[in-house]
């Protein structure tokens, strides 16, 4: 029932239940009914429509009220959350980025092997930063009292198909890890490897097709992203300027997984896996 139905029942119930008890009152029951005993029980008939039926129909005002005032609550949070994420990507985040274009710019100066360990640590910064900025720009949008569905908003399969689909690159997705197998950290560093290893793929491999493959459990998994480009002739993690593949490698470390990147035939592989405990 809405609002508008229940403000209008208010005042017409008690209007046309005392009409008409005044009128079987005057015309059928004068005879049986003294006209004092009439008038103490007219207002016994409001006390008793008035607790009744009239106490539920307040009942339902005050709560469509509050449901107006939280809904009023929750779009004043969303909007100020709306606000800081945006001004979190228009000033931290575009900062960072001009930030990384002058470390290019300094890489590729005359000292660069002078420079490159301050370059690498830089950069590496920069990428964590920039990486937590983007995430908290991600979570702003989404009101954290929502349904708990609405708050993981998406399954990993769908957030992985969702990167797949932003590079432009032919990528197919197999994946059967399910989502209570990773708490939310996680989750977090895992689809943050993953999006590593694509964007490397969309920026070094000169690949035309690309696939991402998880399996596993609770217990165990494994996930899998190949290309068919031109590949790597040496071990890619002795390179200080990987800094992507490098902090990639941190995360893993820092949760007991295992990364491998190997070249097999004509396809580029990277494996990221969480082995189950033994005992």
């Amino acid at each position: 029932m809405t609002y508008k139905q229940i403000k209008w029942m208010i005042l017409f119930i008690p209007t046309v239940t005392l009409g008409v008890w005044e009128y079987v009152r005057h015309e059928y029951l004068l005879s049986y009914i003294s006209m004092e005993i009439g008038n103490w029980i007219t207002p016994l008939i409001v006390y008793v429509l008035s607790i009744t039926l009239l106490n539920k129909l307040f009942h339902m005002l005050e709560q469509i009220q509050r449901e107006l005032e939280h809904e009023r609550a929750a779009k004043s949070a969303l909007e100020a959350r709306e606000k800081l994420a945006i001004e979190l990507h228009d000033g931290i985040a575009q900062s960072l980025f001009l930030l990384s274009v002058k470390v290019d710019r300094l890489e590729v100066h005359e000292e660069r092997e002078h420079h490159l360990q301050e370059v690498y640590k830089i950069r590496k910064t920069v990428h964590e930063v920039n990486c937590y900025v983007r995430q908290a720009i991600a979570n702003l949008r989404y009101d954290p009292a929502a349904d708990e569905a609405l708050i993981s908003n998406e399954s990993l399969d769908n957030k992985v198909r969702r990167m797949a689909d932003e590079v432009l690159l032919d990528m197919d997705v197999d994946w059967s890890i399910p989502d209570y197998a990773l708490n939310p950290k996680e989750k977090v560093e895992l689809l943050a490897c993953i999006q590593e290893a694509i964007v490397n793929i969309e920026k070094h491999a000169v690949a035309s097709k690309g696939w991402i493959h998880g399996e596993g459990d609770e217990y165990s998994w494994k996930v899998t992203i190949k290309d068919n480009g031109k590949g790597f002739e040496m071990d890619q993690f002795q390179l200080k300027d990987r800094y992507g593949l490098n902090i990639m490698k941190e995360r893993t470390e820092n949760m007991n997984w295992r990364l491998q990147l190997e070249r097999d035939h004509q396809y580029t592989i990277v494996e990221l896996t969480k082995e189950g405990e033994i005992g």
